[in-house]
């Protein structure tokens, strides 16, 4: 029955340049094809309506848990001797939102969220689109199937996990280490906090040695922090452009 499914839906469906494109994509023609447009369906667009049904985030809530429980496998596997602290951060690593943007974009879903919605794309929405299609992978290929398409087609294709070893995304850290190192105070200051898309927002302001040198603003605070941080290591030439690329 699957594989009836399958051929219809590469053949027959409407969506059938939907189900080609996601086998060059996949590896694989998806059986519930309805899952995997769902995947691209922002909540924003104008021509969906504002359910749980009708958009991603519910595909972005599942892919979410399995990415990070596929990846958190993968690392105990590829480093059997590493402690738990090691396999936490590399895992931070893979998984943060910066990461999940560059990987969406690197994959071209791009073009995929643009075909599906009517609103101007933002970098998040590209993270969350990947997380969803995890979902819609999961749901419609099982666990086996679904690691097996991280594994191949995403960490090993698009990620270079040896350089991941020794790159130090923890902004904030370095930005403390060099403002202790040359004698200055650093101050994180929320400016403001606010809604955006029905979900708290956090602004926050690097300060150092009284002077505020960035601003950002994420979904969580320690997020917007970390850009922050980052931002400011830039601004003071700390942080070279292509070291942070």
């Amino acid at each position: 029955m699957k594989v009836l499914r399958q051929f219809y839906n590469y053949y027959l469906s409407e969506d059938k340049d939907l189900a080609r494109r996601m086998y060059a994509l996949l590896g694989f023609v998806p059986a519930n094809l309805y899952l995997f447009k769902l995947a691209f369906f922002h909540k924003s667009s104008a021509h969906i309506q504002d359910t749980p049904l009708h958009n991603n985030e519910r595909l972005e809530y599942l892919g979410d848990a399995v990415l990070g429980t596929v990846v958190a496998e993968y690392l105990f596997k590829k480093y059997p001797i590493s402690d738990e602290g090691f396999l936490t951060k590399m895992r931070s690593k893979i998984v943060k939102r910066k990461m999940l943007n560059d990987l969406a974009s690197d994959m071209g879903l791009d073009f995929l969220l643009n075909e599906y919605n009517t609103t101007r794309l933002s970098s998040s929405m590209l993270g969350n689109a990947f997380e969803a299609l995890i979902g819609a992978i999961y749901l419609d290929r099982g666990y086996r199937g679904t690691r097996r398409f991280i594994v191949r087609k995403v960490l090993r294709k698009y990620l270079d996990i040896h350089g991941l070893e020794t790159f130090d995304d923890n902004f904030k850290s370095q930005l403390l280490e060099w403002c202790q190192k040359h004698g200055k105070e650093a101050e994180f200051k929320v400016v403001s906090r606010f809604k955006h898309d029905k979900r708290d927002r956090f602004k926050v302001a690097v300060i150092v040695a009284g002077e505020k040198i960035s601003i950002a603003e994420d979904y969580n605070k320690k997020s917007a922090e970390q850009s922050a941080s980052e931002k400011a290591l830039l601004q003071m030439g700390v942080l070279a452009e292509d070291e942070n690329e």
